[in-house]
């Protein structure tokens, strides 16, 4: 794909993240799209948030689940770029007008202390490089129509990041046991689903570390201080105005988040 098509599209989703509305998927318009070409127009559309004076705060993994990667097609996790812009505290209700097609998903953030770069990182120089684990939630969100998303709509689209919410319970991955502790997710005080570390990669220290070559790859290293969001560990959950939802990790804690108004779809 040429260098003008690649602006163009990163641009349209630009447009479309600031105008809270969705455009066609890109597989429908451009049938020969390639993996590549999607990053490059993730990096468009990165570029223009930059501009737009947000900053480059971490990245995230996606499509870490088998269920997930056999119904886009693919044998590997993406990844996005996490941005001051998507930052929202615990505590802090989440405006779903902010948002087009909002759904939940809980995982485990790393925070770094370190700077890490692939290639040849193992789980256990992520372990290393952490400062500390905190259970969080990514609110995902699509700017493709009706979420028909193929791997190429969603790593253009940045791996449909919308906003995260880090959890205030801060545990030493050294010392807790991340792949096998479990999650549950409840939504509006009921139980919903159950999850564990061992369902992302094998756990989400393996999930990172593939992030870190993959980057590492490109030039592109992890920095410390930087929040790297592992994979989800639960089913995605629609929200609605009112809607709270509490993820807790077995020997870690809790994150907790609400949500009002209505999204934009």
């Amino acid at each position: 794909m040429d260098e003008s098509r690649i602006r163009q599209l990163g641009d349209e989703l630009f447009d479309a993240w600031r105008a809270r509305r969705t455009v066609a998927p890109l597989v429908e318009r451009e049938p020969d799209i390639a993996l590549e070409d999607a990053y490059r127009i993730q990096s468009r559309y990165i570029e223009r948030r930059l501009a737009a004076g947000e900053t480059i705060v971490g990245k995230k993994i996606g499509v870490t689940s088998k269920p997930v990667q056999d119904f886009l097609g693919v044998f590997q996790p993406d990844f996005g770029q996490l941005t001051s812009g998507m930052v929202h505290e615990e505590g802090e209700a989440i405006d779903l007008g902010t948002l087009i097609q909002p759904k939940a998903e809980a995982e485990l953030a790393f925070v770094l202390k370190e700077d890490l770069k692939g290639p040849g990182v193992t789980a256990m120089d992520v372990i290393r490089a952490t400062d500390y684990v905190v259970p969080c939630f990514e609110i995902v969100d699509s700017r493709i129509t009706d979420w028909k998303i193929r791997i190429q709509d969603t790593v253009a689209d940045n791996a449909s990041c919308g906003v995260f919410v880090l959890g205030a319970s801060r545990g030493d991955p050294r010392r807790l046991d991340i792949t096998l502790a479990g999650m549950v997710l409840e939504k509006n005080g009921e139980l919903h689903s159950t999850g564990v570390g061992a369902a992302v990669q094998g756990s989400p220290a393996n999930a990172v570390a593939w992030l870190a070559n993959t980057l590492g790859e490109l030039g592109i290293p992890f920095k410390a201080g930087e929040v790297i969001l592992s994979g989800s560990q639960s089913a995605l959950v629609p929200v609605a105005d009112g809607d709270e939802l509490v993820c807790t990790v077995g020997g870690l804690g809790s994150c907790r988040v609400k949500f009002s108004g209505r999204s934009a779809a």
